[in-house]
C-alpha cells in the first residue's frame, strides 16, 4: 500500500468511527416520537445530471451524513467495517433490517451473493439510523418506502454530456463515451443485483429535471419534500 492509499484508507476509517460515534450519541437522545420522521434521502442520478452535487448540498442544509458510491462500496467490500457498521444497531432493530431484506429477495426473486448480501446489511442499517443521504448503489430498493425519499435526478443527454466536458476538461465526444458507459454500468447494476429498471420513475417519490433548474434550487426542493412542506 503506497503513501496515498494509506492516507485513503485513514481517513475511510476515521469517517466510520466518527458515524457510528454519533450513531451511539443520537441512540441515545432519541425520543420515539424523533423515530417517526423520514430523514433519509437516497439519491439515483443520470451520469452528468449533477446528483453528487446535490446529494452534497442536501447533506450540508440538513446536517445529515453523506454516503457516496465510493464509500457504500469499500463498506460492503470490507468485513471488518461492515461488522462495525452492523454491530452499531440494536439486535431487534438489525431483525427488522434482515426481515426487509428478506422480504425484498423473495418479491424480486433475487439471488445475492456475499457483496451484495453485505451492501444490502449495511445500507439497511445506515437506513434505520436515519440522517443520511445516501447516493447510489440501489438504496432506494434496499430502504423501506416508509422510511426514505427516494429522489431520481435527470437531465437531456446533451445536457449531460455538457456538464461532464466541462467537469474533466476533456472533449464532448470523449465525454458522451464516459456518460454512455457510466449509465450502462448503473442500469446493469440495478437489473442484475435488484431486478428493477434504474430509470422506472415508479421506483423514485420525486424526479427532479436538471437541465434549466439549478443545483440550489433542486436542493430545495428535496428539502421541501423532506419536511413535507408546501412548495
Amino acid at each position: 500500500m503506497n503513501q496515498e492509499e494509506q492516507q485513503h484508507q485513514e481517513s475511510f476509517e476515521a469517517f466510520i468511527q466518527e458515524v457510528v460515534g454519533k450513531w451511539g450519541r443520537k441512540e441515545k437522545k432519541d425520543s420515539p416520537s424523533d423515530t417517526k420522521a423520514i430523514t433519509v434521502v437516497t439519491i439515483s442520478s443520470e451520469p452528468g445530471s449533477g446528483g453528487q452535487i446535490i446529494a452534497e448540498g442536501i447533506a450540508r442544509k440538513m446536517g445529515y451524513d453523506l454516503f457516496n458510491r465510493d464509500i457504500i462500496t469499500e463498506i460492503a467490500n470490507s468485513a471488518d467495517v461492515s461488522a462495525s457498521v452492523i454491530e452499531s444497531i440494536e439486535k431487534e432493530r438489525l431483525s427488522g433490517v434482515e426481515d426487509f431484506i428478506a422480504s425484498i429477495v423473495n418479491k424480486r426473486y433475487l439471488w445475492p451473493g456475499v457483496y451484495l448480501e453485505h451492501l444490502m446489511r449495511v445500507v439497511g442499517v445506515i437506513g434505520k439510523h436515519g440522517h443520511a443521504v445516501i447516493v447510489g448503489r440501489g438504496a432506494n430498493f434496499i430502504i423501506p418506502p416508509t422510511e426514505r425519499l427516494a429522489v431520481r435526478i435527470v437531465s437531456p443527454l446533451e445536457v449531460r454530456i455538457q456538464n461532464i466536458a466541462r467537469l474533466f476538461k476533456i472533449s464532448e465526444e470523449e465525454a458522451k463515451k464516459r456518460v454512455n458507459m457510466r449509465e450502462a454500468r448503473r442500469k446493469a447494476f440495478i437489473r442484475k443485483s435488484f431486478n428493477a429498471d434504474v430509470a422506472d420513475p415508479v421506483n423514485y417519490d420525486l424526479v427532479i429535471n436538471t437541465e434549466f433548474l439549478s443545483f440550489d434550487s433542486a436542493v430545495e426542493i428535496v428539502q421541501c419534500a423532506l419536511k413535507r412542506c408546501s412548495c
